[in-house]
């Protein structure tokens, strides 16, 4: 007989908090999730997903990663620090500016440590978690969530795991918000959280399309927490990236238990942009013409010597 796993204990080791270094020495810390972009058969592309505010002025990154035993379990309790100096060159943003969210392939680094022996311990996220048509067109406004991450900079550093929070759908995950491909959830968003994978959470049974319970386990990819609207000392109200670190601003920000959501399907339009960075790039013979079309010779346009 199998036994039986609750996804939210595989789901916490899809995520890793994410520690920024900027040029000054200071630090802020967000969330990110593992997700293999650009599946093909047995090949993907390991990337940390994360917020581009995350990592925006950070010149190092640094992420834990637990180690996995011979029986391919998680060593809880045993993992090791992974730094990236120079992050932004590792970072492949979302094509559309407007949109909060990056990748940082992490292939490389795996590929290293199993090639001395290490294997690291992680679920990853992939296209078949995603949150699809078929199963939006079924969901009410308002559904049980779980966001992961690391509010506040909070998690359990001994066992390196992550901090589960409960929720609901503010709005309708499906209906672009405003025009935005996003959606709000009734959850706070305190500085940490951003970046945090939201799931659609329905362990043991749900309410079906038709108000019917049913018996039975949903886990989808909903989306990617960025921002949230908080209430100034003053009582306005605006709406800001969730922040990335605590220190004490002249003006006070209380989080009204609210969070703005990227839509999952952002993912595939990410997914794009990861593989065109990282297709092995063809040699171009300095005779040959210009790729650009510019009509001239490559050693006379784009590969031109400077």
């Amino acid at each position: 007989m199998n036994e039986y796993i609750n996804p939210i204990e595989q789901l916490i080791h899809s995520t890793v908090r994410i520690l920024c270094i900027d040029k000054d020495g200071n630090q802020s810390s967000g969330t990110g999730y593992i997700f293999f972009f650009c599946e093909k058969g047995d090949e993907s592309i390991p990337c940390i997903v994360t917020n581009k505010h995350v990592v925006d002025n950070g010149t190092k990154g640094i992420f834990h990663l637990t180690l996995k035993s011979d029986n391919g379990k998680p060593l809880i309790g045993q993992y090791e620090q992974i730094t990236l100096d120079n992050l932004p060159k590792y970072c492949i943003n979302h094509p559309d500016s407007e949109t909060d969210l990056v990748a940082i392939p992490i292939g490389p680094i795996l590929n290293s440590a199993e090639a001395v022996g290490k294997k690291y311990y992680y679920v990853p996220l992939s296209k078949s978690l995603l949150a699809d048509d078929e199963l939006l067109n079924t969901l009410s406004s308002m559904e049980q969530v779980v966001m992961i991450g690391y509010p506040n900079g909070i998690w359990d550093a001994e066992h390196n795991l992550p901090i589960i929070r409960r929720g609901i759908t503010a709005t309708h995950p499906k209906l672009p918000l405003n025009g935005k491909r996003e959606f709000l959830i009734d959850a706070a968003c305190f500085p940490g959280s951003s970046g945090s994978p939201v799931f659609l959470a329905n362990i043991g049974s749900f309410i079906d399309a038709k108000g019917s319970l049913v018996a039975g386990t949903r886990i989808a990819l909903l989306g990617t927490l960025y921002a949230g609207p908080q209430h100034t000392a003053t009582g306005e109200v605006v709406t800001i990236k969730v922040p990335t670190d605590t220190k004490t601003l002249s003006i006070g920000k209380i989080p009204n238990n609210l969070g703005f959501v990227i839509q999952a399907s952002e993912l595939l339009e990410l997914d794009a942009e990861v593989d065109k960075h990282t297709k092995p790039k063809p040699v171009i013979m300095r005779n040959s013409p210009c790729p650009c079309n510019s009509g001239l010779k490559y050693k006379q346009c784009c590969g031109k010597l400077t």
